[in-house]
């Protein structure tokens, strides 16, 4: 393998960001693609669809075999609120490949004996995210309904171009807390990617149904996202 593509695949690695090494196997070649390149005919529509299954797989483009190396970091999810929602969310994530983290300023709430083998940050979400920064790679859930809480790391999200942005709530709470994004200097755009209502409408009644309604629309963000327009990064 050519030195410098080496180098890339280990600073993407260390960096948390996704990429494919493409492998000519007719002329011995490599390549490198991020997410963000927009390479359009075949070639990109079967990296785009490596990016999102996670898949290393062998394809054959203009008559040549490649074979396309995926590399994607783990995804994250970041539950704010040690709430019942969450009990279930967390394993269910877990199982699902996510690494999970807990963050509640509420020490009450944030124990391990409510959540066995969860990493939990009994601390508020400026100083947790403070110390390990959301990404590209990280769906953010909210569900305090309290603001003081949440409001924060759900602008956060939308700033780190998070691929999954949610917050338990009703309409008319969503309605106030837009509000109160936009005064914070989000645009309507901005403000539109935050899913709330959360999780898919299936109906779900208590919180092992609302946490399966979550998962599955976070699953569907990371897999059905549209990988030629990555979210964008606000600064």
């Amino acid at each position: 393998m050519d030195f410098t593509v080496l180098m890339r695949l280990n600073l993407a690695r260390r960096s948390r960001n996704p990429v494919v090494h493409v492998k000519n196997l007719e002329r011995g070649t490599d390549r490198v693609i991020t997410e963000d390149e927009d390479l359009g005919g075949a070639l990109g529509e079967a990296v785009s669809q490596s990016f999102r299954s996670g898949r290393s797989r062998l394809v054959e483009v203009d008559g040549e075999r490649l074979f396309l190396n995926v590399q994607l970091p783990p995804s994250r999810m970041v539950i704010i609120g040690a709430v019942h929602i969450s009990q279930a969310l967390a394993q269910m994530a877990l199982l699902a490949g996510f690494n999970v983290r807990i963050v509640d300023p509420r020490t009450a709430f944030a124990t391990p004996e409510r959540f066995p083998g969860i990493e939990l940050a009994a601390d508020w979400p400026a100083d947790a995210l403070k110390e390990r920064p959301l990404d590209a790679q990280t769906a953010l859930v909210a569900l305090t309904h309290d603001p003081k809480i949440d409001d924060l790391p759900i602008a956060h999200a939308i700033r780190s171009g998070c691929f999954y942005v949610g917050a338990l709530g009703s309409r008319k709470t969503h309605a106030s807390r837009i509000e109160r994004l936009q005064a914070g200097g989000l645009s309507k755009d901005d403000v539109s990617r935050v899913r709330a209502p959360i999780g898919l409408d299936i109906g779900a009644a208590g919180p092992a149904e609302i946490a399966v309604a979550i998962l599955a629309e976070v699953i569907q963000s990371l897999r059905l996202r549209d990988i030629s327009s990555p979210t964008k990064i606000i600064s």
